[in-house]
């Protein structure tokens, strides 16, 4: 008999397709690796940025929302009772105080005044941000039923009586906040490269008066004077002097404006920054802030960033309810109707407000404001 040995079966050959198609799938999950190994770092690299933060735990039950007064010695549990109100209109937007203090040592707790008070309003389904400034020198509640300019209730009780005294003068919900000195908001300018800013000729000489305060304030030996009027990319000093103009038309209420302008212009460069700009300014930024807000909240707010939009701004109290005057010798911003321009102020961040009138705090305090001043 001959040989009759059988060949081992071998392994099926794989067709050409099959192989580029096993080659492409190997890239595919390399690729995956590399994108999850980088979200990795990211987290962790911004968990160390945050480590920079002064972190300010702020407890809910100390916060005063759309009920009266927080202390419960100031008035009646039944007064609080009385002062609740429907707030079903600001389901759906998240509502966070953004402070500016004119603080000259990088210090952001009380003992320093708000120079820059403004209610930043997210619609959490569209991303767009309303932001109002309520006028530093409007006389209000400061949040413990004593009455005087808005900015000193952050000097008096840090930014938790601040919150207490937006929630209380304009029935808002607040619970977090940011406060940024002036050398944070220079830093983070010259750290996005400046920003563009449509300077007026009006605005050209105090912007660079002012250069000379701010650069001593921020420990600059030298700054650099703005020659032209029209669209110019200023830097962090000029930016900040920007933001300080109060002797041309329009006095205080057009300062708010240009704080307002100067957030506009930040984030607009910030969503066109490379990832390395992004990071110098995160590194800068991070190191000069004070923030209630926790890890967590900081990374979604983070990862939803290029889709933010800035809509509308506006100001309180409301153009045709405003007038100044002195009340002690010191020039105030008064509202001559405090719960009309409440109204308006919620119609104008949120879209349904059918059924909100505001609370019965508010008619107090607009109440006791013109009693006290006869506004």
């Amino acid at each position: 008999m001959g040989n009759t040995s059988k060949k081992k079966p071998g392994k099926k050959r794989m067709t050409k397709a099959e192989r580029e198609r096993k080659k492409r799938n190997r890239i595919i999950l390399i690729a995956v690796e590399v994108f999850v190994l980088f979200l990795m770092i990211l987290a962790l690299y911004i968990v160390s940025l945050y480590g920079k933060i002064e972190k300010t735990d702020i407890s809910e039950e100390d916060i005063v929302i759309n009920q009266g007064i927080a202390k419960e010695d100031m008035v009646d549990e039944s007064d609080i009772e009385t002062n609740e109100i429907s707030s079903g209109h600001m389901d759906g937007y998240r509502n966070v105080a953004l402070f500016g203090v004119d603080s000259r040592d990088n210090s952001l707790g009380k003992g320093t005044r708000s120079d820059t008070i403004i209610i930043a309003s997210i619609n959490e389904e569209t991303k767009e941000v309303k932001l109002v400034s309520v006028y530093r020198d409007t006389y209000l509640n400061l949040g413990n039923d004593s009455y005087g300019k808005a900015n000193a209730a952050y000097a008096q009780g840090g930014p938790l009586q601040a919150i207490n005294m937006l929630n209380m003068n304009l029935d808002m919900n607040i619970t977090d906040y940011v406060t940024v000195g002036w050398a944070g908001v220079a830093d983070t300018i010259d750290a996005l490269g400046g920003i563009d800013i449509e300077v007026d000729s009006d605005e050209i000489t105090h912007l660079n008066n002012y250069q000379v305060e701010t650069s001593k304030s921020l420990g600059k030996s030298s700054f650099e004077k703005v020659t032209q009027t029209g669209m110019q990319t200023l830097n962090g000093i000029q930016a900040v002097s920007y933001c300080r103009i109060r002797f041309t038309e329009g006095d205080d209420f057009k300062r708010a404006e240009r704080q307002q302008e100067v957030i506009q212009a930040i984030l607009d460069k910030a969503k066109s920054a490379n990832i390395s700009t992004l990071n110098k300014a995160a590194n800068t930024i991070f190191e000069e802030i004070s923030t209630s807000l926790t890890m967590t909240e900081v990374l979604d707010l983070l990862a939803d960033v290029a889709s933010y939009s800035i809509g509308a701004t506006g100001g309180f109290p409301a153009e045709n309810h405003r007038s100044t005057g002195t009340v002690g010798g010191a020039s105030c911003v008064f509202s001559t109707d405090i719960t009309e321009d409440v109204k308006m102020l919620h119609e104008f961040l949120f879209v349904d407000t059918t059924g909100y009138t505001p609370s019965s705090q508010v008619e107090t305090i607009s109440s006791q404001v013109h009693s006290r001043t006869g506004r």
